[in-house]
Protein backbone atom coordinates (compact mmCIF):
# COMPACT_ATOMS: atom_id res chain seq x y z
CA UNK A 1 0.00 0.00 0.00
CA UNK A 2 1.26 3.74 -0.55
CA UNK A 3 1.16 6.28 2.07
CA UNK A 4 -0.67 9.44 1.24
CA UNK A 5 1.12 12.33 1.31
CA UNK A 6 -0.11 13.01 5.37
CA UNK A 7 1.15 9.62 6.13
CA UNK A 8 4.93 10.68 4.68
CA UNK A 9 4.65 14.12 5.73
CA UNK A 10 3.98 13.62 9.29
CA UNK A 11 5.90 9.88 9.48
CA UNK A 12 8.87 11.44 8.45
CA UNK A 13 8.57 14.29 11.14
CA UNK A 14 6.40 12.69 14.07
CA UNK A 15 8.98 13.07 17.04
CA UNK A 16 9.03 16.99 15.96
CA UNK A 17 5.56 17.19 17.01
CA UNK A 18 6.14 15.61 20.36
CA UNK A 19 8.01 18.78 21.34
CA UNK A 20 6.60 21.52 18.87
CA UNK A 21 5.76 24.86 20.82
CA UNK A 22 2.70 25.37 18.80
CA UNK A 23 1.01 21.39 19.30
CA UNK A 24 2.28 20.86 22.30
CA UNK A 25 1.78 24.56 24.62
CA UNK A 26 -0.41 26.35 21.76
CA UNK A 27 -3.05 27.89 24.39
CA UNK A 28 -5.94 26.22 22.61
CA UNK A 29 -4.74 23.00 24.51
CA UNK A 30 -5.80 24.46 27.75
CA UNK A 31 -8.43 26.38 26.69
CA UNK A 32 -10.10 23.22 25.60
CA UNK A 33 -10.44 21.56 28.70
CA UNK A 34 -11.29 24.53 30.09
CA UNK A 35 -14.85 25.23 27.46
CA UNK A 36 -15.54 20.85 27.50
CA UNK A 37 -14.81 20.82 31.62
CA UNK A 38 -14.56 17.35 31.24
CA UNK A 39 -16.00 15.11 33.57
CA UNK A 40 -14.57 11.54 35.26
CA UNK A 41 -17.18 9.28 33.80
CA UNK A 42 -16.28 9.99 30.22
CA UNK A 43 -15.67 8.26 27.27
CA UNK A 44 -13.30 10.74 24.65
CA UNK A 45 -11.89 10.21 21.47
CA UNK A 46 -9.41 12.65 20.20
CA UNK A 47 -8.89 12.27 16.13
CA UNK A 48 -5.75 12.83 14.33
CA UNK A 49 -4.24 13.17 17.83
CA UNK A 50 -0.62 13.63 15.77
CA UNK A 51 1.56 13.98 19.09
CA UNK A 52 -0.96 12.97 21.02
CA UNK A 53 -1.03 16.32 23.09
CA UNK A 54 -4.75 16.80 23.32
CA UNK A 55 -5.40 13.10 24.21
CA UNK A 56 -2.29 13.13 27.50
CA UNK A 57 -4.40 16.94 28.41
CA UNK A 58 -7.54 15.10 28.55
CA UNK A 59 -6.70 11.48 30.17
CA UNK A 60 -6.07 12.86 33.81
CA UNK A 61 -9.48 14.29 33.48
CA UNK A 62 -12.27 11.42 32.13
CA UNK A 63 -12.32 7.31 32.26
CA UNK A 64 -10.91 6.56 28.76
CA UNK A 65 -9.51 8.30 25.86
CA UNK A 66 -8.95 6.88 22.23
CA UNK A 67 -6.23 8.80 20.13
CA UNK A 68 -6.72 7.83 16.59
CA UNK A 69 -4.42 8.80 13.57
CA UNK A 70 -3.39 7.56 10.30
CA UNK A 71 0.28 7.50 10.42
CA UNK A 72 1.33 4.52 12.01
CA UNK A 73 4.98 6.64 13.64
CA UNK A 74 2.67 8.89 15.66
CA UNK A 75 0.71 6.40 17.22
CA UNK A 76 3.32 4.02 18.11
CA UNK A 77 5.17 7.22 20.06
CA UNK A 78 1.81 8.32 21.73
CA UNK A 79 1.54 4.83 22.52
CA UNK A 80 5.10 5.21 24.43
CA UNK A 81 4.46 8.81 25.29
CA UNK A 82 1.57 7.41 27.44
CA UNK A 83 3.59 4.84 29.19
CA UNK A 84 5.96 7.20 30.10
CA UNK A 85 3.16 9.73 31.73
CA UNK A 86 1.79 6.50 33.15
CA UNK A 87 -1.38 7.31 31.09
CA UNK A 88 -3.25 3.61 31.75
CA UNK A 89 -6.70 5.05 30.20
CA UNK A 90 -5.43 6.05 26.90
CA UNK A 91 -5.41 4.06 23.62
CA UNK A 92 -4.50 4.22 20.20
CA UNK A 93 -5.30 3.38 17.01
CA UNK A 94 -5.48 3.74 13.16
CA UNK A 95 -8.42 5.47 12.26
CA UNK A 96 -9.38 7.89 9.22
CA UNK A 97 -11.29 10.83 10.53
CA UNK A 98 -14.04 10.55 7.55
CA UNK A 99 -14.11 6.90 9.14
CA UNK A 100 -14.11 6.05 12.55
CA UNK A 101 -14.14 2.46 13.27
CA UNK A 102 -16.25 2.82 16.63
CA UNK A 103 -19.78 2.58 17.36
CA UNK A 104 -22.30 4.88 17.02
CA UNK A 105 -23.18 6.79 20.10
CA UNK A 106 -19.88 5.94 21.49
CA UNK A 107 -18.35 9.07 23.50
CA UNK A 108 -18.76 11.85 25.43
CA UNK A 109 -16.54 14.51 23.82
CA UNK A 110 -14.75 14.22 20.82
CA UNK A 111 -11.96 16.43 19.88
CA UNK A 112 -9.74 16.96 17.17
CA UNK A 113 -7.22 20.18 16.96
CA UNK A 114 -5.07 21.47 14.61
CA UNK A 115 -5.86 18.47 11.71
CA UNK A 116 -8.55 19.12 10.13
CA UNK A 117 -7.10 21.42 6.83
CA UNK A 118 -5.03 17.64 6.08
CA UNK A 119 -8.32 15.71 5.82
CA UNK A 120 -10.19 14.82 2.72
CA UNK A 121 -13.11 16.22 3.70
CA UNK A 122 -14.10 17.97 6.45
CA UNK A 123 -18.34 17.49 6.36
CA UNK A 124 -17.13 13.80 6.47
CA UNK A 125 -15.29 14.15 9.16
CA UNK A 126 -17.84 15.93 11.20
CA UNK A 127 -20.79 13.71 10.08
CA UNK A 128 -18.69 10.54 11.47
CA UNK A 129 -18.03 12.77 15.04
CA UNK A 130 -21.56 13.28 15.03
CA UNK A 131 -22.39 9.68 14.49
CA UNK A 132 -20.44 8.41 17.41
CA UNK A 133 -21.07 11.07 19.66
CA UNK A 134 -23.74 10.01 22.58
CA UNK A 135 -27.08 12.74 22.41
CA UNK A 136 -25.88 15.89 23.96
CA UNK A 137 -22.59 14.71 23.33
CA UNK A 138 -19.26 17.48 22.62
CA UNK A 139 -17.88 18.47 19.71
CA UNK A 140 -14.60 19.92 20.49
CA UNK A 141 -12.25 21.21 17.31
CA UNK A 142 -8.96 23.72 16.99
CA UNK A 143 -7.80 24.15 13.31
CA UNK A 144 -6.16 26.90 11.51
CA UNK A 145 -8.75 29.24 10.36
CA UNK A 146 -8.14 32.08 7.28
CA UNK A 147 -9.60 35.15 6.32
CA UNK A 148 -12.16 34.81 3.56
CA UNK A 149 -10.70 36.27 -0.18
CA UNK A 150 -7.58 36.41 -1.52
CA UNK A 151 -5.55 36.64 1.92
CA UNK A 152 -6.64 33.38 2.44
CA UNK A 153 -6.52 32.36 -0.49
CA UNK A 154 -2.42 33.27 0.04
CA UNK A 155 -1.96 31.85 3.21
CA UNK A 156 -3.78 28.52 1.80
CA UNK A 157 -0.86 28.85 -1.09
CA UNK A 158 1.85 29.52 1.22
CA UNK A 159 1.49 26.64 3.54
CA UNK A 160 0.58 24.24 0.72
CA UNK A 161 3.91 25.07 -0.37
CA UNK A 162 5.79 24.17 2.55
CA UNK A 163 3.63 20.96 3.05
CA UNK A 164 1.69 19.88 0.24
CA UNK A 165 -0.32 17.42 3.19
CA UNK A 166 -2.48 20.69 3.85
CA UNK A 167 -5.34 20.96 1.67
CA UNK A 168 -7.25 23.87 3.12
CA UNK A 169 -7.67 25.87 6.21
CA UNK A 170 -11.02 26.96 6.52
CA UNK A 171 -12.55 30.51 7.12
CA UNK A 172 -14.55 30.89 10.22
CA UNK A 173 -18.13 31.50 8.41
CA UNK A 174 -17.21 28.15 6.77
CA UNK A 175 -16.83 26.21 9.49
CA UNK A 176 -19.62 28.03 11.35
CA UNK A 177 -22.30 26.99 8.47
CA UNK A 178 -20.41 23.13 8.51
CA UNK A 179 -20.84 22.61 12.45
CA UNK A 180 -24.82 23.53 12.25
CA UNK A 181 -25.32 21.70 8.95
CA UNK A 182 -23.80 18.28 10.36
CA UNK A 183 -26.33 18.48 13.31
CA UNK A 184 -24.64 20.56 16.22
CA UNK A 185 -25.49 23.61 18.50
CA UNK A 186 -22.51 26.03 17.96
CA UNK A 187 -22.18 26.71 21.46
CA UNK A 188 -19.14 28.76 21.51
CA UNK A 189 -16.06 30.24 19.05
CA UNK A 190 -13.44 32.21 19.60
CA UNK A 191 -9.87 33.04 17.52
CA UNK A 192 -6.63 32.60 18.81
CA UNK A 193 -3.80 34.02 17.44
CA UNK A 194 -0.36 32.16 17.93
CA UNK A 195 3.14 33.54 17.14
CA UNK A 196 5.32 30.92 14.52
CA UNK A 197 9.07 31.07 15.21
CA UNK A 198 10.31 30.88 10.94
CA UNK A 199 13.73 28.84 11.74
CA UNK A 200 11.99 26.01 14.00
CA UNK A 201 8.33 26.11 11.57
CA UNK A 202 11.42 25.34 8.42
CA UNK A 203 13.98 23.70 9.74
CA UNK A 204 12.56 20.52 7.29
CA UNK A 205 14.06 22.50 4.82
CA UNK A 206 17.58 23.28 3.30
CA UNK A 207 18.30 27.06 2.25
CA UNK A 208 17.21 27.26 -0.98
CA UNK A 209 13.37 26.45 0.49
CA UNK A 210 13.72 28.45 3.60
CA UNK A 211 14.49 31.88 1.49
CA UNK A 212 12.00 30.87 -0.89
CA UNK A 213 9.40 30.67 2.58
CA UNK A 214 11.04 33.56 4.22
CA UNK A 215 10.10 35.61 0.31
CA UNK A 216 6.33 34.59 0.62
CA UNK A 217 6.15 36.30 4.24
CA UNK A 218 8.17 39.59 3.30
CA UNK A 219 7.48 40.31 -0.03
CA UNK A 220 3.47 39.90 -0.45
CA UNK A 221 0.67 42.50 -0.04
CA UNK A 222 -0.10 44.83 2.65
CA UNK A 223 -3.11 43.08 3.48
CA UNK A 224 -1.24 39.91 3.80
CA UNK A 225 1.72 40.87 5.59
CA UNK A 226 -1.07 42.46 8.22
CA UNK A 227 -2.77 39.22 8.79
CA UNK A 228 0.65 37.33 9.20
CA UNK A 229 2.59 39.70 10.32
CA UNK A 230 5.95 38.88 9.79
CA UNK A 231 8.94 39.98 12.41
CA UNK A 232 11.98 40.16 13.41
CA UNK A 233 15.36 39.24 11.73
CA UNK A 234 17.82 36.15 11.64
CA UNK A 235 16.83 33.41 13.97
CA UNK A 236 14.24 36.10 15.93
CA UNK A 237 11.76 35.65 13.06
CA UNK A 238 8.49 34.86 13.39
CA UNK A 239 5.39 35.16 11.52
CA UNK A 240 1.85 34.56 13.43
CA UNK A 241 -1.10 31.69 12.56
CA UNK A 242 -4.51 31.79 13.47
CA UNK A 243 -6.43 28.96 15.12
CA UNK A 244 -9.99 28.89 15.14
CA UNK A 245 -12.26 27.03 18.23
CA UNK A 246 -15.15 25.25 18.13
CA UNK A 247 -17.40 23.88 20.95
CA UNK A 248 -20.55 22.19 19.82
CA UNK A 249 -23.54 20.10 20.95
CA UNK A 250 -24.77 17.02 19.14
CA UNK A 251 -28.77 18.08 19.00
Amino acid sequence: MSKTLVQEQFGKTAAHYLTSKPHALGKSLERLVTLTSPQKDWRVLDIATGGGHVAYTFAPHVARVWATDITQEMLDMVKLEAAKRGLGNLRTTYAKAEALPFDDASFDLVTCRIAPHHFDSIPDFLAEAHRVLKAGGTLAIVDNVVPEGAVGDYINAFERFRDPSHLRAWAMAEWRVAIKQAGFDLLHEEQIYKTMEFKSWSQRYDATMQRLLRAMLTETTPAVKATLEPTGDGDAFTFRLCEGLFIAKKS
